[in-house]
């Protein structure tokens, strides 16, 4: 997608995030996004541009690192709790308690007991959150296996982008398939009606961005929403379903 395209239709959807985040502070609303994908998949850029023009009092973003040792004794989910939204505030986690369905069970950082646990716990968790009156939305950035080693080799080369590797980003192409077994689990038996999985083809990042805002917006209820703005790209983002995965709409 061409650059002054792409920033037409971005200045719009920042228009209507802002008349979203209004309503939402003068509402009281709780919105979480969660961001989940491979490495370098875009989840930075993304919510960067989602952020860009949004009050910073009122809106957050969640990117946690390592455990500390004492985070490693307690409930898994105790730590992301002090993070989550409360009356009027957007949080966005980049990455979330779904790091033990992937990096954590590919790279050997949990045991399996905690990853049975987490797997067969997660949607209650999730399902609290909801009934807590949090309106979360999941979104899965997949990418293929050459998108992701050219994005990887750039960010090598890149002195502005140094912060961002990592030595798991550096198996992250040898361990390919044990991560797609890793995703395809954790779409397949954490995806429910009270908090579904957004698949996006995020292997062009300008149109993935527009199409996850978009189809942000298209989720809140504001006034004066641009509706023809908002009308969703089925080729680029959809709603999981386990064929998609034997049909290839989700990378292998």
């Amino acid at each position: 997608m061409k650059k002054t395209p792409y920033k037409e239709q971005l200045k719009k959807l920042h228009v209507e995030l802002v008349k979203a985040q209004r309503a939402i502070i003068a509402s009281e609303r709780k919105l979480l996004v969660v961001l989940e994908g491979r490495d370098a998949a875009g989840k930075d850029s993304t919510i960067k541009r989602i952020i860009t023009h949004l009050s910073p009092r009122e809106t957050r973003v969640v990117a946690l690192g390592k455990p500390s040792d004492r985070e490693r004794t307690t409930w898994y989910f105790q730590r992301f709790v002090p993070h989550l939204p409360a009356a009027g505030e957007f949080v966005l986690f980049n990455r979330s308690w779904y790091n033990r369905a992937g990096v954590e069970r590919v790279m050997g950082f949990c045991s399996d007991r905690e990853y049975q646990e987490f797997m067969e716990t997660v949607v209650d968790f999730e399902s609290m959150l909801v009934r807590s009156d949090i309106q979360l939305v999941k979104y899965y950035l997949d990418i293929d296996k050459d998108t992701q080693r050219e994005r990887l080799a750039e960010r090598r080369k890149d002195p502005l982008k140094q912060w961002k590797r990592s030595p798991i980003d550096d198996r992250a192409q040898e361990l390919w398939d044990e991560y797609s077994a890793a995703r395809n689990a954790m779409l397949a038996r954490t995806d429910h009606m009270l908090a579904p999985w957004v698949v996006v083809n995020a292997n062009n990042k300008r149109v993935a961005r527009l199409a996850l805002i978009k189809d942000l917006l298209s989720r809140l209820e504001y006034p004066d929403k641009n509706e023809q703005l908002l009308l969703p790209d089925p080729a680029v983002l959809f709603g999981f379903d386990p064929a998609y995965l034997d049909q290839e709409l989700i990378a292998p």
